[in-house]
């Protein structure tokens, strides 16, 4: 899935993309891509075919395409697992239909560009987990977060068990998994479910702005934070160290980190102020 020419920023290059399903929509602005969720008649509940295309895209994003929007039609992100897909599977295709989400959701978290998903209304269940997958995660007023899976005799099966503790705490999601209870957007950015909780305009020009900013780093530096970042956090100190001394090396020495050196040298660039 490429694509070889650069869209003029002010007009997006709106297409479907013909390797994408129907639920999924691709919107080019330059550097960013908008990848929209369609299915608000369903809340947007992910089905096979979503989250397959979810993995296809993340697996190969269209040419110049520096960071991703993940972002929904109508008034909620994703309301989880479709109940279509609900259908009675033995252990053995559970446990494939599980590692089939697993996958589809590392290829966000661990791909190539950075994600900044765009929240409101529901973000349950498997649009949680999908939503803990991106990199940044912009919520607005209304959004609301739960894992209701216990409450239906289930247990969360796209990466809710590893990355949703990890972001909010064990004991947390104990109390969301066992008594299905709702957390509001104000204590979802407290507690550390979004960076950004944007105002009455909503979350979608809030990460729009984010992601025009963060194209703006230079690649190496963006690689680093995607993939030696979470690799250095989750190794031994003395591994650690290491790992981050050989990623300060490489980035330093591209010709990028050079050339926002010497223009912050120079007074071009701006300087870190009050927030």
């Amino acid at each position: 899935m490429t694509t070889s020419t650069t869209p003029n920023p002010a007009y997006p290059d709106i297409r479907p993309a013909a390797s994408l399903p129907s639920s999924l929509h691709l919107e080019l602005h330059g550097p960013v891509a908008v990848l929209r969720l369609t299915r608000a008649a369903k809340r947007n509940a992910l089905d096979d075919a979503t989250v397959l295309g979810l993995e296809a895209f993340f697996a190969a994003p269209p040419e110049g395409v520096r960071v991703v929007v993940l972002d929904a039609e109508g008034e909620h992100f994703c309301a989880g697992l479709d109940l279509g897909e609900l259908t009675e599977r033995d252990t053995l295709e559970g446990l494939a239909h599980s590692r089939m989400w697993h996958r589809a959701f590392e290829r966000i978290e661990r791909g190539a560009v950075p994600v900044v998903a765009a929240l409101k209304g529901a973000v349950v269940g498997g649009g949680l987990e999908l939503a803990c997958a991106a990199h940044l995660r912009v919520a607005q007023p209304g959004t609301f977060y739960a894992l209701p899976e216990g409450q239906r005799g289930l247990f969360v099966g796209g990466g809710g068990a590893v990355r949703v503790p990890r972001l909010i705490g064990v004991h947390r999601v104990t109390d969301m998994m066992l008594t299905g209870r709702v957390v509001g957007a104000d204590e979802g950015q407290a507690i550390g479910l979004s960076h950004y909780l944007a105002g009455p305009d909503g979350a979608f020009g809030h990460a729009m702005e984010l992601a025009r900013d963060v194209a703006s780093n230079a690649a190496v530096t963006n690689f680093a934070v995607l993939q030696a970042l979470p690799r250095i956090a989750e190794a031994n100190p003395a591994e650690g160290y290491l790992l981050e001394s050989l990623m300060a090396a490489v980035a330093s020495g591209s010709p990028e980190a050079k050339a926002h050196m010497r223009a912050f040298l120079a007074g071009r660039a701006a300087k870190v102020g009050r927030p």
